[in-house]
């Protein structure tokens, strides 16, 4: 019989992040995979804005930016013209670009995160076989032919779109299959005459885009004109409409693809939780899967890891469906939105389609939230049981802390806010107005002091914007906390995962302790 904390089935990003989370935090966890070897080739190529910063978080985003390419932008074009841009200069993310490599090259670098924080992928092994105990769950593996039985107390499945975790449990998907299929190669295109930074999406009769690869190479997706077709031939066809003398090179890993756009119903059944592709699946149009995995399970791992070591009760597991569900739906909704705009049939409702996404994009805002939304920056936990506290315009609980907040550090230099926020459990922050005296931030943070050190509350900073006030981390300027809506003293607590967990402008020792009662009953 082996024991573990955490059994994590399936090493590919979402399984990995899951285990590095735990890992990181002291939490025993076996991740086991049924591939003999890490995948040496894998269809997802786009790592967005806020899984960058997740990496960052972890330390780990310097490999990544080094090894994959910079997109900094999106081009749609049909029927021979452009008809608009996203630019995600216009997303605010201290990471205004996508990564384009190939998901094998990501995997890689959270697998060399978890071995290096002691953790291991167990491979050529399955499971088999799922049964809920009061005290956990029994669960049966295979490796190579021999089976061993693990007790574990949690049981995450991050095992793919034909998830064994999920069926085990018997946990029913809502949604439909993606009936047109798709297919992908890689290339090299001889004398691209544009920025190579950036993605290209083509939605004409036979749909390409094509995404930024290193090396100058790209990844071809399309969907094929017949399941007999060529595929390069197909992709041309395309291509040549906008670049008369385009050709492909060097092609490798040619493949058709069904997607399918699911999503599970419950993410959490018991002592067993769904992330990543088990929990949903959607179109790749937009490159959201893989990076909704991440987010998920940074979503799930700093709470698991508050359960499993007795700081909290297992009821905070809920708040991970909770928040984590009408993201995924939102990321089906808007794949299903783009697989209508790419199969739209007839030379009139094409036209039709065409000047609504000319116009969509000659608008400002438009243009700022497609942006937004490419980057996942538009992921909001307002409505989740476990955020609470006063709303404010500019920000409210449940939102991601904002990126560009810069300080001026008490000893000396100046740096970003999101940098005093990165640890394995919350940060109070104390931000005082250009009015605020001494003496009053001093007693907020005395109480503030007695609530904080435990596994909930890992640290208190003391921010404000009256320059003549010693003591404290760091000073902003009077105009951003003017902006932030900081008219005396505000608490805000940012979470593990960088998003609020609670605003509160008056009452503080009252607010958070009445939250850290929250996140622990």
């Amino acid at each position: 019989m082996i024991a573990t904390t955490v059994l994590v089935v399936g090493a590919g990003p979402a399984g990995l992040l899951t285990a590095v989370e735990l890992v990181r935090r002291g939490v025993q966890c076996l991740l086991i995979d049924a591939h003999e070897q890490p995948m040496e080739w894998d269809r997802a190529t786009v790592v967005h804005p806020r899984s960058i910063e997740i990496l960052d978080a972890l330390g780990i985003a310097d490999p990544l930016l080094r090894l994959g390419v910079k997109q900094r932008h999106a081009r749609i074009h049909a029927d021979g013209a452009v008809l608009g841009d996203i630019d995600l200069s216009l997303c605010a993310s201290r990471y205004p670009f996508n990564i384009g490599i190939s998901e094998e090259m990501t995997e890689s670098i959270l697998h060399d995160y978890l071995v290096a924080h002691g953790g291991a992928v167990t491979r050529a092994t399955t499971l088999v076989g799922l049964v809920a105990q009061p005290d956990g769950v029994a669960a049966t593996i295979d490796q190579r032919g021999a089976r061993s039985e693990v007790h574990a107390q949690w049981v995450v499945g991050c095992d793919g779109h034909h998830s064994t975790v999920r069926t085990l449990m018997g946990i029913e998907q809502d949604g439909h299959d993606i009936h047109q299929p798709w297919a992908v190669f890689d290339a090299a295109i001889p004398a691209w005459p544009e920025s190579f930074e950036a993605n290209y999406a083509y939605l004409d009769p036979t749909p390409v885009i094509l995404t930024a690869l290193p090396d100058r190479r790209w990844r071809v997706y399309l969907r094929p004109r017949s399941a007999q077709s060529d595929l390069v031939a197909d992709a041309l066809a395309t291509l040549q409409r906008y670049l008369p003398d385009a050709r492909f090179d060097q092609i490798s890993h040619p493949a058709r693809f069904d997607c399918h756009t699911k999503v599970a119903r419950n993410f959490r059944s018991g002592r067993v939780l769904l992330a990543g592709d088990a929990a949903h699946t959607c179109s790749p149009a937009q490159g959201h899967g893989m990076n909704t995995g991440l987010q998920d399970a940074y979503n799930l791992g700093w709470k698991l890891a508050l359960v499993c070591q007795g700081h909290c009760s297992d009821t905070l597991l809920d708040s991970y469906h909770a928040e984590r569900r009408p993201v995924a739906d939102q990321v089906m909704a808007s794949g299903d939105a783009a697989e209508r705009a790419q199969m739209v049939k007839g030379e009139r409702a094409r036209r039709e389609r065409d000047a609504a996404i000319r116009t969509a994009f000659a608008d400002p805002g438009t243009r700022h939230h497609e942006a937004v939304a490419e980057a996942e920056l538009d992921i909001d936990y307002a409505g989740s049981p476990i955020v609470m506290g006063d709303p404010h315009e500019a920000l409210w609980p449940g939102q991601r802390l904002p990126d560009q907040i810069p300080l001026t550090f008490a000893s000396g230099g100046v740096g970003h806010l999101h940098a005093c926020t990165r640890r394995l459990g919350h940060t109070a922050l104390l931000i005082g107005c250009a009015a605020t005296p001494e003496d009053a931030l001093e007693q907020v943070r005395r109480d503030m002091d007695a609530l904080a050190g435990g596994a909930i509350i890992e640290q208190v900073i003391v921010l404000t914007a009256n320059a003549g006030v010693s003591g404290v981390h760091a000073y902003l300027a009077p105009d951003i906390a003017h902006a932030l809506g900081v008219r005396g003293i505000v608490l805000v607590v940012v979470r593990a995962d960088g998003h609020v967990g609670l605003r509160a402008e008056q009452g503080h020792a009252e607010a958070l302790s009445a939250y850290i009662g929250r996140l622990q009953n």
